[in-house]
């Protein structure tokens, strides 16, 4: 048995007991300087400064761990089940350009550090750095998870946030403002502030520059700022491609998705994607095609039998018209995932790190012919097409890993009358993958789930033969992440990751018993803008 696993089994075994409000989430945080106890007694202590993490992930531990075996385990061989990274949360840097809870951050890096985790995916926000060109915050964190010894997932959002507020830059905003077109517009008229229309893409909307020339001006911006983090710290760079930064249409209501089980509606309303598809229809002779998207589809929280459009048998899809329209949204969509990846890996494809881009898993209605809530996403997948199968053509041809959320997610914890069926969705996108050779990798649901049936279903998606996933995150760091009900349950999936057989001689003896303190990092969270 190697020393170093040892050791790490008596970490992983007390930060079961590690709580939230030690980490300062909560609301009962304490100011200033001094030491958080983790809860639990035992002879030893890890003092959580730069040098010892350092020491403890790459080489000897010192005498901050009091330990019979005196080395550390190297890093998790990669080949095995894949990378596996914590989300931290998404205003982890505020919209005023502010680290947020920068101590309990710090301080979650590091216990993540010695639970096994692989690194943490940073969310940078175009709105937050564009109007200044002050990456100093982010960097900051950057730095944070460098001192943690864990690698940076980067990724960056080219949309807004309405909880927690993040907008988007302040020239789009007044943009949006003088022409309320530029913003995607639903059939009754109401506008989606949370990013660009598809539509404009390539107009000069936005002060004389297109959308497409802002994106890469952010993707520049970034990585000169992330300059010396390439290949050391940043690993991979996952390109927003739309509403929470997925390849889709924000088709949901503003309230998000996560609860939604509706049909959703199509965004096709504002002036230029009507001038699109009127375009459209008089190029394939159908003029009259073109006035307007479909007038008898439901709306966002109905079913599909709320409407002709969406039903099963007889439904406007199957018709000629319905296969014109469902073909033109969804090339719409595919045309804007295509060139988005082009400008990215013109501008990072020489650097040594992995792109990605997520699609959404729109599993509700799955189970259906017409598949309306990926229809109205953007995914003409109804009976007879698979609607991933240019997505992944698109993602190969940009050596693009594809990353899918709700990994979960089963089919019998559904609501009852949605006909979902994530499982069966998920066969048909890895499959679509595999067929094109696109990485995989995965995400769950944005909700930090209580209990174990979660984890179980992560872990077996994980390691699925037909899956192989490049790399698994979880979301999010915060006070519910760090909870007694949550974090002992998070150590046990890592821990059976990690090591999914364990011997009994492997299990650590009560001489190993390890205890942790964390030392606050001294001054306050603006100070950590420059660390």
């Amino acid at each position: 048995m190697e020393a170093g696993l040892m050791a790490k089994q008596a970490v992983v075994a007390k930060l079961d007991a590690f709580p939230a409000r030690s980490l300062g989430f909560g609301s009962s945080v304490r100011g200033g300087s001094g030491t958080s106890r983790i809860g639990f007694e035992a002879p030893a202590s890890i003092a959580w400064r730069k040098r010892s993490i350092r020491v403890a992930r790459n080489g000897a531990i010192r005498s901050e761990v009091v330990v019979e075996q005196k080395a550390s385990p190297p890093r998790k061989d990669k080949a095995g089940p894949g990378r596996l990274y914590v989300g931290l949360p998404l205003d982890v840097v505020s919209d005023g350009n502010v680290v947020n809870h920068g101590k309990a951050i710090a301080a979650g890096l590091r216990a993540l550090a010695l639970l096994g985790v692989d690194g943490v995916e940073l969310p940078i926000s175009w709105g937050v750095v564009m109007e200044s060109g002050d990456w100093s915050s982010y960097l900051a964190v950057a730095s944070m998870a460098r001192d943690a010894g864990l690698d940076l997932r980067v990724s960056l959002h080219l949309h807004s946030h309405r909880r927690p507020r993040l907008p988007l830059p302040k020239s789009v905003d007044s943009a949006a403002v003088a022409d309320p077109d530029l913003l995607f517009t639903d059939r009754a008229g109401h506008r989606r502030a949370d990013c660009l229309s598809f539509a404009v893409d390539d107009l000069p909307v936005l002060n004389g520059r297109t959308p497409m020339e802002a994106y890469e001006e952010f993707f520049r911006s970034f990585r000169l700022a992330f300059a010396d983090f390439f290949g050391s710290v940043v690993t991979d760079i996952t390109i927003g491609l739309g509403p929470n930064g997925e390849l889709r249409y924000p088709s949901f209501p503003p309230t998000g998705s996560n609860r939604f089980t509706g049909v959703g509606e199509f965004q096709c309303y504002d002036k230029y994607m009507l001038a699109d598809l009127k375009q459209h229809a008089e190029e394939t002779g159908h003029p009259f095609w073109g006035l307007s998207g479909p007038h008898d589809a439901p709306g966002y929280n109905q079913s599909p039998d709320s409407g002709n459009f969406f039903k099963d048998h007889g439904g406007s899809w199957e018709t000629p018209y319905g296969k014109f329209f469902l073909s033109w949204y969804s090339s719409k969509l595919l045309s804007h995932g295509d060139r988005l990846l082009s400008v990215a890996s013109e501008v990072f494809g020489d650097l040594p790190v992995a792109l990605s881009g997520k699609v959404p898993f729109l599993h509700c209605w799955h189970n259906t012919r017409s598949r309306p809530s990926q229809a109205t996403a953007g995914f003409y997948n109804a009976d007879g097409r698979d609607g991933y199968e240019a997505v992944a053509e698109i993602f190969a041809k940009h050596s693009c890993t594809m990353i899918i959320p709700g990994m979960d997610l089963t089919d019998g914890e559904q609501p009852q009358g949605v006909r979902s069926c994530p499982q069966k969705l998920l066969s048909q996108i890895t499959g679509a993958c595999k067929r094109r050779g696109v990485k995989l990798a995965g995400e769950n649901s944005s909700l930090v789930r209580v209990g174990t049936a979660g984890f179980t279903t992560i872990k077996e998606n994980v390691l699925a033969e037909n899956s192989r996933l490049d790399s698994f995150t979880y979301h999010r760091m915060g006070a519910e992440f760090f909870s007694p009900d949550h974090w002992p349950l998070f150590t046990e999936f890592i821990r059976s990751m990690a090591q999914p057989e364990m011997d009994s001689d492997d299990i650590p003896s009560n001489a190993e018993r390890l205890s942790l303190s964390i030392n606050s990092v001294p001054g306050n969270d603006r100070e950590l803008q420059s660390a």
